[in-house]
Order: structure tokens, then C-alpha cells, then sequence
């Protein structure tokens, strides 16, 4: 039987900062590893500005975001990344994850489960250079973390169905609502959601509309951010990574293929509202 107890992070960008304080809420000991110390103070802050607003609409208390706070703690040494499940939210690149797992999996027991919040890269490619593939699967949160229910868990070829199930019911414990997927570009949500954006982008070069009409639209018609102020959002560079990758892995099937304008903006440092500046500026 796995039971978990500690939970690592490793990344502290939004992601990983993010879904550090879902588990920090729910009760778990949590590590937070960024090679980054300024990151991790960026991330303790963020965290510590986050769960004041929860204080304030009376979501919780003072006492609870203590209580949480003292939940975490924070590291730049990744030998210090151990716990019964490690998330990482770190680069979307392969041989980065892949490295990053072989490192943490020597540090661990091998019982320890290694999931991956990567947005479009099939599990089972991440797990091929990892000892004892079968503890590796993807948990993919959505941003931001805290807020959005949906989590994907993926299992890749070599998954055990026993860690798959066990991330489920973790999940669910946190609150989230949980959907199990089979290893394909994009699992689910970023599959079918990069239309939204491919779309929208396609509109904007064809000049058929521009990006505040495109938006007001797709408001009107019941969507809760347009394509353009949820790129600034999630960040131009990570949807167009995710985009790019997408392509890549169904072989440059046009219905994926990258924008231009995004890669402008993405050439410029216009990542969007980490930034100040995307398709919008940002005070």
C-alpha cells in the first residue's frame, strides 16, 4: 500500500508555487525546490500574498494560513528533494525532466512516485530513462493551481495502475476534480484547447479581426477569457512551447501549426502579464 505523507515540488515558477500551496492546503508536508534562490523568494512571497486574499474574503483564517505556511518549506538543494511523491513543473523540455527524474530517483526510495505536470510531453518518454518506470505518471494542474479544479492524471505505457489510482484519490482529496487519461500529444485538455488558440491567432493574421474583437467575442459567447487574454495569462512563451510541441509530436499536422505572431512576441520577451507586456500591456 503507498501512502503519502511528503510531497516535493520541484519548479517555483507559478506552476510549481502554485501547486505547492494546494498540497501545503490539504494538509500535506510539502518541499519546494527551485535551483533558483531568488525564485524561491519571489514563490514565498507570492504564496504568502496569496493566502492573504483567502484570509481576506474569509476563505480561511489567520491561524489556517499560518497553519499552511508552516506546511512548506523551501530548498535549493536537490538533494534535499524526497518525499513519497515528487510533482515537477519545472522546463518543458524532455531531456531536462528526463535528467531531473534520473537525479531525484537515486536520491529516492523506489517507491516514491515521480509525476510530471508537463503540459504536451508524452509520460512514456519521460519514464524511458527513469528507473522503475511504472511509479512514473504526468498529474497536470491548470493555472492558476489554487483555483482551477481540473487535474489530469496520465499514465504512460509502463504506469501501474495502482500509482495512477492512488494520485486520483490524492487529488480528489485536495478538492480537485480528476480525470484519468491515456498518453497522447496534449492528453486532453491542451489537445482541445489549442484550437481556441490556433484559431484565434489565425483570425488575427488573416486580419478578419482584431485581438480585442476575437476577445469580446468569445466572452460574449459564454467563455470566460478570450484566447488572447488567456495566452497573456498563461504566458505567450508556455502556450507557444506547448503549441510548437503539439505540432511536433503529431508530425506537423497543419491544424497545430504555430503562429508567427506568437513567435514575435515570444522573440520580443512579450511572455504577457509575467512580463507587462503580450498581446496587452500590463500596469
Amino acid at each position: 500500500m503507498i501512502t503519502i505523507k511528503t510531497i516535493c515540488i520541484a519548479g517555483a515558477g507559478t506552476m510549481g508555487a502554485g501547486i505547492a500551496q494546494v498540497c501545503a492546503q490539504a494538509g500535506y508536508k510539502t518541499i519546494l525546490f527551485d535551483i533558483s534562490a531568488s525564485m524561491l523568494e519571489k514563490a514565498k512571497t507570492g504564496l504568502d500574498k496569496s493566502l492573504d486574499g483567502l484570509v481576506q474574503k474569509q476563505k480561511i483564517s489567520s491561524d489556517k494560513k499560518q497553519n499552511i505556511l508552516a506546511n512548506i518549506s523551501f530548498t535549493d538543494k536537490i538533494d534535499e528533494v524526497k518525499g513519497d511523491l515528487i510533482i515537477e513543473a519545472i522546463v518543458e523540455r524532455l531531456n531536462v525532466k528526463q535528467e531531473f527524474f534520473q537525479t531525484v530517483a537515486a536520491n529516492n526510495s523506489e517507491q516514491t512516485i515521480l509525476a510530471s505536470n508537463t503540459s504536451s510531453i508524452p509520460i512514456t518518454q519521460i519514464a524511458a530513462k527513469v528507473p522503475n518506470p511504472q511509479r512514473v505518471l504526468g498529474v497536470h494542474f491548470f493555472n492558476p493551481a489554487p483555483v482551477m479544479k481540473l487535474v489530469e492524471v496520465i499514465s504512460g505505457v509502463e504506469t501501474a495502475t495502482e500509482v495512477a489510482d492512488v494520485c486520483k484519490t490524492l487529488i480528489e482529496g485536495m478538492g480537485k476534480t480528476c480525470v484519468m487519461a491515456a498518453d497522447a500529444p496534449g492528453f486532453i485538455v491542451n489537445r482541445v484547447a489549442r484550437h481556441y488558440y490556433v484559431e484565434g491567432l489565425k483570425i488575427a493574421e488573416e486580419k478578419v479581426a482584431d485581438i480585442e474583437t476575437i476577445d469580446a467575442l468569445m466572452e460574449s459567447s459564454g467563455f470566460k477569457m478570450g484566447p488572447f487574454k488567456l495566452m497573456d495569462l498563461i504566458g505567450v512563451d508556455t502556450n507557444f512551447s506547448v503549441t510548437s510541441s503539439i505540432y511536433n509530436l503529431f508530425h506537423q499536422d497543419g491544424k497545430f501549426r504555430p503562429s508567427r505572431i506568437q513567435q514575435q512576441k515570444v522573440d520580443a520577451g512579450h511572455y504577457g502579464r509575467k512580463t507587462g507586456k503580450g498581446f496587452y500591456t500590463y500596469e
